[in-house]
């Protein structure tokens, strides 16, 4: 059944795109989206392995109007071809597999009404929210089912200053309509941020306020956050540029939570670029005081701490990840447009107690096929040492946007 809900929706959406002009009237423009993504992902770890083959679709529809307003109409879904792993779904009974985070799912994924101008800009109602790198809020697009959330957003460009306001009342968690109350987490989230930008240097200070309301299983891991972030590009040479990025949080405990602890961020990372060659090294520390650790649910967790997902709850001992990579960008390669190629090397050892947590070297590899698919290959190797276990993740990934 949930199958054919899951075509029949999607071909009546690309039905009715396909169908939809170009422009309807003088004062409004349409413009149709569409994304869909066909991932495999195996997971090898000694007691379980997972075998995931899924397709997410999700089409969308933009009405705008030269006055500056416009309305974005959003829909997703993923569908499991093979299922042979843990969606972390209790709804689906006691599955033999390693977790793979990409149940089945149909929803509206998007649905908000904008005003624009180059000053200003306000977006209402359920919106994807990505800040800075988003380590502190973000939309998780790796996953096949995109964090959205409930919200009032408001940012604005007073000459060198940027403001950045949100409250937000629904997190749309990437678990889907089957995950029970862990579908959506309710509550008053705050983000602020203020920055300027003074010639290569770009500061920020900002705050994330977590309260979650009482009736949810997440409620006593109610936040408050504030911190700092700089970031500051140089040219060197014709071919040489050095991005830099540092970063200071101060996290405790918020309205429901009951444990008093205080808990610091922090992070640095330095890249050199030269020509199609770039070099990155950096330092990360999530913090821990009185048994609990800093942490970031709100966050696409998976662009940090090694791909292989071993450290997306930061342990109560706190983590420390000191990485390196090198990545190479070959446009010479007229028949694989865009390739790239990643290696990254992490070691992690714990904040308090001089745990070493392991290692992970993570790899990957993408290049297009044309001018909208994409194929991207990835690899991750995590050598357990004092936590969780030795994993191995292999991805194939074809991904369509339009």
């Amino acid at each position: 059944m949930t199958k054919r809900i899951f075509w029949g929706t999607s071909l009546s959406a690309l039905a009715v795109l396909a169908a939809t002009p170009a422009h309807a009237g003088d004062a409004l423009t349409l413009k149709p989206s569409m994304d869909a993504r066909l991932r495999y992902e195996n997971v090898d770890q000694p007691a379980t392995d997972a075998d995931a083959l899924t397709m997410r679709v999700r089409p969308g529809l933009t009405i705008s109007s030269k006055s500056g307003f416009s309305v974005l109409i959003e829909g997703e879904g993923t569908l499991a071809i093979s299922d042979h792993y843990n969606d972390t779904n209790a709804s689906n009974g006691v599955e033999p597999y390693s977790v793979v985070a990409d149940p089945e799912n149909i929803e509206l994924n998007r649905a908000q009404i904008q005003y624009k101008s180059k000053a200003f800009t306000l977006t209402g109602g359920r919106q994807r929210i990505n800040l800075d790198d988003q380590r502190f809020v973000g939309s998780v697009g790796w996953r096949q089912n995109e964090q959205t959330f409930d919200a009032v957003r408001g940012e604005a460009t007073l000459g060198p200053v940027m403001l950045d306001a949100t409250y937000a009342w629904s997190q749309r968690t990437i678990f889907g309509i089957d995950a029970g109350p862990r579908q959506a987490f309710s509550g008053s989230y705050i983000f602020l941020g203020a920055g300027a930008g003074l010639g290569p240097i770009k500061a920020k200070a900002f705050a994330y306020l977590l309260d979650y309301d009482a009736k949810e299983p997440v409620a006593l891991t109610s936040t408050q956050t504030y911190g700092v972030r700089a970031t500051a590009a140089f040219k060197l040479a014709p071919k040489a540029t050095l991005d830099l990025m540092a970063s200071y949080a101060k996290q405790s405990d918020y309205k429901a939570n009951p444990v008093d602890y205080s808990a610091d961020y922090v992070a640095a990372e330095a890249k050199l670029g030269y020509g199609v060659f770039s070099l990155t090294g950096g330092y990360e520390l999530l913090g821990a005081d009185n048994g609990r650790s800093f942490q970031t649910p709100m966050a696409t967790l998976h662009k940090f701490n090694g791909w292989a997902d071993l450290f997306l709850n930061t342990p109560p001992a706190g983590l420390q990840d000191i990485y390196g990579g090198i990545a190479v960008k070959l446009p010479m390669v007229k028949a694989l447009p865009g390739l790239n190629v990643m290696l990254v090397y992490h070691d992690f050892q714990s904040d308090v107690g001089s745990v070493d947590y392991g290692s992970e070297w993570d790899a990957q590899i993408g290049f297009k096929i044309g001018k909208k698919l994409g194929l991207l290959a990835k690899y991750a190797d995590y050598d357990a040492d004092g936590f969780g276990v030795d994993t191995k993740k292999f991805w194939l990934q074809l991904e369509y946007s339009l």
